[in-house]
């Protein structure tokens, strides 16, 4: 939220080193920070020792409070990359309230130019750092920043993973005595993975005391420098309580890292890129003859922000995920692929506007922006008929260039012309069948087929539903060309790509038939007129013979509570006879596991949204998959997990649809 949330302040000294004028502090030693990182953090945890000693599929979870200008995490990079083994994988948390610019960012690490080799991919991955969790994928996904972006205990609460090591950093405990004190260091070893060590800067008594009372052992060492005393420590403490259950994460599977998605969709795509740059094998079924040929076969989708003010589970996904998918699009071509051409939701009415303007006030301003009319048509290049919210890193994407981009990867094997009818379990495996034709085999299935996974037995009960939407492709002329960015309303209209604009779409709850219509061409020209009567006229609409409209029709598939599925699958029955109790007292939490039906998972129902929420969806499956932390809030993984409906239902009284 924007009143909550600000970038650093920085100003430079004269020996060009930054400094924090809210906390007058520095952020790292003007003699030698460096060895002061090196010294503090990688070796009072052991670092060099550890990475070395990683298995080939192995992983160390880094945790740090305070990102600061990110030196820190450059530096166990470098060490990772020197030392681990080359299937290893580096996950590093940082929570940070205040994130550096770009520039200052950019200026800071210009300071180690024996970092570039690591501090221009963090820099190029540096983009729409928002508030919550921000997930950057670095190295091919061989390492993996997430960013917590807010106050260490909002965000540290939230935070599902179990930590190897922890870099304790921040300003002086005098100086941010917010960021050291004894709720701080409960979440610290809440998150503590068994033996869990931990380096600071700092051996004041008060931060010592605190971390032995939350079930640390720390130990006093020489400092470097100027600095007399560091401190080091090991986590002894207990592992904390187990949480409900059914939101459990299910072991970790044991066999061969072999998956099979079904569906070469967004969501599919996505979620077969992120098990494949942590190694696994993935066979991606696909019923037609290429990728993307249903909802995410459009030539033009829309990062559109549909926010509330109010932090719900969905807003806070959709920044997460917005964030996650614009980082993505660096690695494309742009003006083909995608263009961050920026988004304008006009102010249509006096309702929306009144919601507008709680967005202004609770998001910051380089996220979105008020427009009056007269800078809303400057920005936009056209006469409209309000201004509105502008999204300024938003804009356009080509979605089979995305999904066709995240399928690309060695480890990924497309099998197209493979229409999946039914699931059988073999041993250890999942089978893929269609009729008496075996299509593939794996320990680990994803459903990813939008609303086809319901003709899955497991999925049946998943409450989906498909809503048609057609798109009007219209040939671009030189007057269209002044278009500069998207204009949203009720509907919406891009600047051209490969001669066209897009526009749409429609919204039909009934139809099952994909054949595009007159009468929805038609329908998507009145939104184009309600956007802006100056284009509809640049378009020469009026001009257009019924023979002139193109478009195509695609199924969305979303959930009741507009949030996308994604996680592991239950068995439907057993989970109602196992939590029967809730029915009479919901607040119960049973300690019996969760009737999970090994290795089968779902990524569906991303409703209009799939471009921002299906990417960052396929690193919550791999997350659960390979036991990792999660890249959103765990009350936001809760809100998309596949049992909340069973969960639901349960409490209701309800018996599930598939019973």
């Amino acid at each position: 939220m924007s009143e909550n949330f600000s970038h650093a302040q920085i100003t430079w000294d004269d020996q060009g080193l930054p400094h924090s004028p809210a906390f007058d502090d520095v952020y790292f030693s003007s003699l030698d920070g460096l060895a002061e990182t090196r010294y503090v953090f990688l070796a009072n945890n052991d670092l060099p020792a550890r990475f070395a000693a990683l298995p080939a599929d192995g992983r160390l979870v880094i945790g740090e409070t305070g990102f600061g200008t990110g030196l820190n995490f450059l530096c166990a990079w470098q060490l990772f990359d020197q030392v681990a083994p080359p299937g290893a994988q580096l996950h590093f948390v940082s929570v940070e309230k205040y994130p550096l610019t770009h520039a200052d960012l950019q200026r800071a690490l210009a300071l180690w130019p024996e970092f570039a080799a690591y501090s221009e991919p963090l820099l190029a991955q540096y983009r729409a750092i928002h508030p919550g969790f921000q997930r950057l994928i670095l190295a091919g996904g061989r390492v993996v920043l997430t960013l917590l972006i807010g106050e260490a205990l909002e965000c540290l609460p939230q935070l599902d993973a179990q930590v190897d090591a922890w870099f304790l950093d921040g300003f002086a405990p005098a100086k941010n005595p917010q960021m050291w004190n004894d709720a701080l260091y409960a979440e610290v070893a809440r998150l503590s993975a068994p033996g869990a060590t931990l380096g600071t800067f700092t051996s004041a008594g008060f931060v010592r005391r605190g971390l032995i009372a939350a079930g640390f052992k720390i130990k006093r060492m020489p400092g470097l420098g100027k600095k007399w005393e560091v401190a080091r420590g090991w986590f002894q403490g207990a592992a904390p309580a187990p949480g409900k259950p059914w939101f459990a994460r299910p072991l970790r599977p044991a066999t061969p890292r072999h998956a099979l998605v079904i569906g070469a969709g967004l969501a599919g795509c996505a979620t077969a890129a992120s098990l494949a740059a942590r190694g696994w094998q993935v066979s991606l079924l696909e019923r037609h003859a290429e990728l993307a040929q249903e909802a995410s076969g459009n030539p033009q989708g829309v990062l559109y922000l549909k926010l509330s003010a109010h932090g719900t589970a969905l807003s806070r996904l959709i920044v997460s995920g917005f964030g996650h998918t614009r980082r993505l699009l660096e690695a494309l071509p742009r003006g083909d692929a995608w263009d961050a051409c920026g988004v304008l939701q006009l102010a249509f009415d006096a309702q929306e506007q009144a919601r507008q303007a709680k967005l202004a006030a609770a998001f910051p301003a380089d996220l979105l922006q008020p427009l009056e009319q007269a800078e809303a048509e400057l920005q936009a290049g056209v006469a409209l008929p309000s201004g509105g919210l502008f999204y300024p890193d938003a804009g356009w994407v080509h979605p089979p260039a995305l999904c066709r981009a995240l399928a690309d990867h060695p480890n990924i094997r497309l099998l197209t012309h493979r229409d999946a009818l039914e699931l059988r379990r073999d041993g250890a495996d999942w089978q893929a069948w269609n009729g008496a034709q075996l299509l593939a085999s794996a320990p680990v299935v994803v459903l990813a087929g939008a609303a086809e996974v319901q003709r899955f037995a497991a999925a049946a009960a998943l409450p989906l539903k498909r809503i048609r939407g057609q798109i009007t492709r219209l040939p671009k002329t030189s007057a269209s060309a002044a278009l500069r960015t998207v204009v949203c309303a009720e509907g919406y209209v891009a600047p051209a790509r490969d001669g066209e604009h897009t526009l749409g779409a429609s919204f039909d709850f009934h139809s099952s038939d994909l054949t595009p219509t007159l009468a929805e061409h038609q329908s998507n020209l009145a939104l184009l007129a309600e956007i802006s009567p100056d284009l509809a006229a640049r378009l020469q609409v009026e001009q257009l013979s019924s023979a002139q409209l193109a478009g195509r029709a695609a199924f969305r598939c979303t959930s009741p509570d507009y949030l996308p599925i994604v996680g592991p699958l239950a068995d439907a029955e057993a989970f109602a006879d196992r939590y029967a109790a809730l029915a009479k007292d919901a607040r119960q939490t049973p300690d019996t596991p969760c009737p999970w039906l090994d290795g089968l998972y779902v990524n569906s129902g991303h409703g209009s949204r799939g471009l921002i929420t299906a990417p960052l969806s396929g690193e919550l499956l791999a997350a659960w998959l390979n036991d990792e932390p999660l890249p959103l809030p765990r009350e936001v993984a809760e809100a998309c997990h596949p049992n909340r409906f069973l969960l639901r239902r349960l409490i209701r009284g309800e018996r599930s649809r598939a019973e």
